[in-house]
């Protein structure tokens, strides 16, 4: 029997109603439902006082065919029989049982949904501009129907009454009377006169009617560009696009319900409310910090500054505004609450840190970080209670994983797994530079000594000190010359970047360097680090440029304990230079404005929105979440990445010199010196370290990539002269430049968006971004980076002098000083939790290549370029398994025995370290 909390009616409800309880155990038992009928003078007030409906020029005005619950009569026609495919709300929506309970009684009486066909061929005699309209048709047996305890779609039938005025229908509308929402997946018509089957796909989150100020019109898969899209289906197409800009809306808050899609600075990830140290400039629309748009919330400002709009708190962080149609799906929902869930610890007050960790702030030995994979950490008495408190009992069933005595049981990353000391050797170091979590920013270096693009007069002489002396001896027998000559001299350079805000970062308990990193290609292919730099700024002042000491590999002695934190200082650098350079700018927030301005400029019925459609899945929700719990100020990059509060603030500095074309993977690795033009090679490039796996997997999907566009765009578009005339093509690509990257609008990089070749090129690097890219950086995060030593985020100290405590502590226990200065119990703890979420595949996750509907175009030689698309990454697939069997290539296995898959287009669910989603969504 159902709890008595989900039968609560409105209050109006119950003021009406004595004999409510009677009719509740009718509802609950679900054997008697005719004896409602005695309700029908009750109800139906209450159904038909709904909010009125502002509709739109092009939409026929209600009638009382929708809203009386009158029997209509039959016509003699022809009837077409249809199905429609939806999924009512579910447990990680909380269910609302209640809405579904009401939603059944107004289902006895016929009118819960109504559909209505729109012609695709006649014209409304009232209105030429529009196509024809049809009668309501409603949904059949749906009364025997209640909302299931877990996700399933449900399928009913539908009848329409055939009118030859409409005859082809192009579109329907369909109204909700519920009092909650339900997901529209599909709409199938049969035995169409004169058309057979028609299909709509619809995958949309439909609201009770009253909330929506225009109707909501769905469009069969058919693909039209703007001109040549039926005229009876023509102002149906520009004014959705309408509804979805939100033109004529307030700019006040959106809600849940609305589908507006809008650009904003960055001027949420502060909360100076909160106090000054959780103030945080405007990312966006100034000279000194550039970035892209996001999405709109319209949030009120806060109290403190008008500049910067007002957060949510911790629990409604997930519920973000974002258009309804772009939130996680609940399989991915679940696994936000449980990021959300390990975030507790940030907010937990000191006193609760201080319980949960007790007087130690590092780990003693590298045993105490290995117990976090096999049993996990001992709660104290009270961090039970206080947790459990807190949070809701499904988010504390999942924290607690075991019998609820531990906390934060991690699995074994690879890293460890079959060797737990593989991570040290230089070997490993050198290898995840080509094939870890951050392949995107090794370079060759083609100038010696290393320079420096900072100001002079600003920050001084910023040269590299490293000398021949410093490397030529491991050069195997080469000059310095004669190694960049044979191109066997490549850098990891983190000194430009970091340089400017290291002043500022080591005022907090950050105490970093910027880093040089020179290594050599040996000749199996293999690279060796060779010296590292590490740089402060000058204590004089910028101006006097900076202080540098050069460090190079030892095995023996303090030296070779030194030489560790060495390179362990340089992977600091390239950790805060992945998590917000390579991996949330580069791919995160440079794709929010092409998902933005393409649901405002591109009608669903646009090839090209098709075509990108799957790749912009979730990721404004995606970067939505991030903003409140990962990004914002006091979030979890700000406690487990070095730049803490300047975070930011720094990939914005990035952010001046990101380039579009740049990537594009050819450009890209060209751009670096890691491959050269080459017309002959398979790839119109040819790689410099030909075991380079990032780049040797990712040219073949490249590739791929590029012909599955080539073929779809030069279907739909026979010449250059195509492109020109696409009026929403031409609005989405200007959109884009001046508005969702509007501080770059005037770059003279951008594409004109004038030939077909452009449009290829384009939609290829968009599709690559989103798939391609972001999975090589972001699903390897755990097996590489979960254990915290061999790739670290902060540190704690400098490099101990000799003569110093530090000094003589490294001497006596070198693993213990390396653990006081790169691992850090909480953010240790917060880190791992941080990348084992992220790295993780939900069950309902889409890989290249894939569609969530079958039936997403009529085109049958686009369906038919499609399955040539996916065999061909099944060819990639079985590639990558013969080359990561093979022995000569050392790159894709390494001294941790590691296998590089994160290319690998397919995976299931879990932590797999492969599978490329089609879009970024976590």
């Amino acid at each position: 029997m159902l709890h008595s909390k989900y039968l609560t009616a409105p209050s109006s409800f119950r003021r009406q109603c004595p004999s409510r309880n009677r009719m509740k155990n009718s509802v609950v038992a679900g054997n008697n439902l005719s004896s409602l009928n005695h309700m029908r003078p009750i109800l139906l007030p209450m159904i038909t006082r709904s909010q009125p409906l502002k509709l739109s020029s092009t939409v026929v005005k209600a009638s009382s065919q929708d809203t009386t619950v009158a029997t209509q009569p039959k016509h003699e026609g022809k009837k077409i029989k249809g199905r429609v495919v939806l999924m009512k709300k579910i447990v990680l929506d909380l269910n609302d049982l209640k809405a579904s309970i009401l939603d059944r009684v107004h289902e006895l009486l016929g009118k819960a949904v109504s559909l209505r066909l729109i012609s695709s061929v006649n014209d409304d005699p009232e209105n030429e501009s529009t196509g024809k309209v049809g009668k309501p048709a409603y949904l059949e047996n749906w009364v025997t129907t209640i909302t299931p305890l877990t996700a399933g779609e449900t399928a009913f039938d539908v009848t329409f009454d055939w009118d030859e005025e409409i005859g082809v229908p192009g579109a329907f509308i369909v109204r909700n009377y519920h009092h909650s929402e339900f997901y529209l997946k599909t709409v199938t018509l049969e035995d169409v006169p004169g058309e057979g089957r028609v299909h709509f796909v619809c995958n949309s989150w439909v609201y009770p009617a009253n909330k929506y100020k225009k109707d909501r019109i769905f469009f069969a898969n058919k693909t039209y560009l703007p001109g040549d899209t039926p005229k009876s289906l023509q102002k149906f197409r520009e004014e959705e696009l309408v509804n979805l800009r939100g033109d004529d809306e307030e700019r006040g808050e959106l809600q849940e319900w609305d589908r507006v899609y809008d650009y904003a600075y960055y001027n949420d990830l502060g909360n100076p409310d909160k106090g000054p140290e959780y103030a945080r400039p405007v990312l966006g629309g100034s000279i000194e910090y550039p970035y892209p748009r996001r999405g709109r919330t319209g949030r009120p400002a806060t109290k403190t500054d008008p500049n910067t709009e007002s957060r949510l708190k911790l629990i409604q962080r997930v519920n973000v505004y974002v258009p309804r149609d772009e939130r996680f799906g609940p399989l991915k929902m679940s696994d936000l609450l449980a990021y959300v869930l390990k975030s507790i610890p940030q907010v937990l007050k000191p006193e609760i840190r201080a319980l949960l960790l007790g007087n130690k702030n590092e780990f003693e030995t590298m045993e105490d970080v290995l117990k976090l994979y096999e049993g996990g950490l001992e709660l104290p008495d009270g961090i039970l209670k206080y947790v459990s408190d807190s949070i809701p009992e499904e988010m504390f069933k999942e924290l607690f994983r075991t019998d609820g005595e531990k906390f934060l049981k991690f699995p074994v990353p690879q890293v460890i797994k079959e060797d737990k000391s593989a991570w040290r050797t230089d070997e490993e170091f050198a290898r995840e530079l080509l094939a870890g979590v951050n392949p995107v920013t090794i370079r060759r270096l083609q100038e010696y000594p290393p320079a420096s693009k900072l100001d002079r007069e600003a920050y001084g002489d910023q040269t590299s000190q490293i000398t021949k002396e410093h490397i030529e001896h491991n050069l195997n027998g080469l000059s310095i010359d004669d190694a960049i000559k044979n191109k066997q001299l490549f850098i990891l350079d983190h000194h430009d970047a970091w340089m400017p805000y290291l002043r500022g970062i080591n005022t907090t308990s950050t105490k970093a360097y910027a880093s040089r990193t020179l290594l050599f290609l040996n000749n199996d292919g293999t690279l060796k680090p060779i010296a590292i730099e590490l740089s402060l700024p000058h204590p004089d002042g910028d101006q006097f440029g900076c202080i540098s000491k050069v460090y190079t590999p030892s095995s023996q002695g303090i030296e070779s304990s030194i030489w560790q934190l060495a390179k362990a200082y340089a992977l600091v650098n390239d950790s805060g230079c992945h998590q917000l350079f390579s991996h949330w700018l580069r791919a995160h927030a440079v794709t929010e404005p092409f998902v933005i301005a393409a649901n405002r400029q591109l009608s669903v019925l646009h090839p090209i929105h098709k075509l990108l459609h799957p790749h912009f899945r979730e990721t404004m929700n995606a970067n939505a979440a991030a903003r409140q719990v990962l990004t914002n100020a006091g979030g979890v990059i700000e406690e487990i990445i070095f730049a803490s509060k300047f975070s930011m603030e720094w990939s914005s500095e990035m952010y001046k010199d990101w380039t579009f074309p740049d990537q594009a993977l050819p450009m890209d690795l060209i751009k670096r010196g890691m491959a050269v033009e080459d017309s002959s090679a398979s790839h119109g490039v040819r790689l410099l370290i030909e075991d380079y796996p990032y780049a040797a997997d990712g040219l073949e999907l490249w590739s791929a990539i590029k012909t599955w566009v080539k073929d779809y765009c030069s279907f739909y578009y026979k010449n250059d002269q195509t492109v020109q005339n696409d009026s929403e093509l031409q609005s989405w690509w200007k959109e884009l430049r001046e508005v969702g990257h509007g501080d770059k609008k005037d770059e003279p990089w951008w594409s004109k968006m004038q030939t077909r070749d452009e449009l290829i090129e384009s939609c290829t690097t968009i599709i690559y971004i989103a798939s391609a890219h972001h999975a090589a950086i972001n699903y390897g995060q755990y097996s590489i980076g979960g254990f915290v030593p061999n790739r670290p985020t902060i540190s704690r100290r400098f490099m101990p002098e000799e003569g110093t405590p530090e000094y003589e502590e490294l001497r006596a226990n070198p693993d213990k000083a390396f653990l006081k200065t790169f691992a850090p119990q909480l953010p240790t703890l917060l880190g791992m939790a941080t990348v084992e979420i992220l790295s993780r595949h939900p069950a309902d996750e889409l890989y290249l290549g894939q569609r969530d509907t079958a039936e997403w175009t009529t085109d049958a030689d686009i369906l038919q370029a499609s399955e040539d698309f996916k065999k061909k990454l099944e060819a990639i697939e079985a590639k990558i398994e013969k080359m990561n069997k093979d022995e000569r290539l050392k790159n894709r296995f390494g001294p941790a025995k590691i296998p590089y898959t994160l290319l690998y287009p397919s995976s299931e669910p879990g932590l797999t370290n492969k599978g490329i989603p089609t879009s970024i969504n976590i």
